[in-house]
């Protein structure tokens, strides 16, 4: 009886637990964040939204130190973007959510590890160009929903003195997109069209160092989507709508706390 409170603190807290694993193995916990980036999306020959963000991460990972992992990662980050089409806008708000989750396998070393792991994310865009035209009609609201599953590595070199370099490498199969336009914000007349995509690819990389509790480091994110189908905007007329074909590309800095 006399060890079994002890082992219950452990098991509750999986912070101490991942102070006895090793550097190389991926860290066991719950982090939390904040991240910077640039930040451009382009429409093939149409439009343009370009700027800074700022956002928080989360992760919750689960490991026992048989090599095996898990881990659930969110992110929401927040910009007023710059819209480049016929005219321009300005302080566009720009909202992006997502959540992920992974499972892997640590294969380590003696000073270098290589973790592989699968997942499933989801991906949700929010802009809104109402009311920030200067004439009539004004722009409308998009939603986009984007499910797709990651694929990737992290490698994790032991540099000395407690620090590791742990770069990130990720390919993003594209499975499946629902872009909602309100067009009925510009006219009464039009209605709101749901298109579907279903034809992309994305790519992730990292460069991150990790020592103790901290997790800091440059990342990158790519993505091309294929144009959308088309539906009808006015319902029985003959005013098509569809999303262009479109690239997504990020680069910023973050820095993670682990508790």
């Amino acid at each position: 009886m006399k060890h079994a409170l002890p082992a219950l603190l452990l098991a509750a807290c999986p912070a101490a637990i991942a102070q006895n694993f090793n550097p190389l193995a991926t860290r066991p916990g719950f982090e939390l964040g904040v991240q910077g980036s640039r930040y451009e999306y382009t429409e093939v020959d149409f439009a343009k939204y370009s700027g800074n963000r700022v956002g928080l991460v989360a992760a919750l990972t689960f490991a026992d130190g048989s090599g095996l992992f898990s881990k659930i990662d969110l992110r929401g980050s927040y910009g007023r973007l710059k819209y480049e089409s016929a005219g321009v806008e300005t302080n566009v708000p720009d909202l992006i959510l997502e959540a992920r989750a992974l499972a892997g396998l640590d294969w380590i070393g003696e000073s270098v590890s290589l973790s592989p792991y699968l997942g499933l994310g989801y991906r949700f865009l929010y802009d809104n160009l109402q009311g920030y035209h200067d004439s009539n009609p004004s722009g409308y609201r998009r939603y986009s929903n984007y499910l797709y599953a990651p694929a990737g590595f992290t490698a994790r070199l032991h540099l000395g003195g407690g620090w590791v370099l742990a770069p990130t490498a990720e390919a993003d199969v594209f499975l499946y997109g629902v872009q909602v336009n309100k067009l009925s914000d510009i006219d009464v007349g039009l209605t709101d069209v749901t298109n579907h995509q279903n034809k992309g690819r994305g790519y992730r990389g990292a460069l991150m160092l990790e020592k103790d509790r901290w997790t800091f480091g440059v990342w990158t994110s790519y993505w091309h989507i294929q144009a959308s189908d088309t539906q009808q905007a006015v319902a029985g007329g003959n005013s098509p709508s569809s999303v262009p074909e479109n690239t997504t590309r990020e680069t910023g800095l973050e820095l993670r706390y682990r508790f």
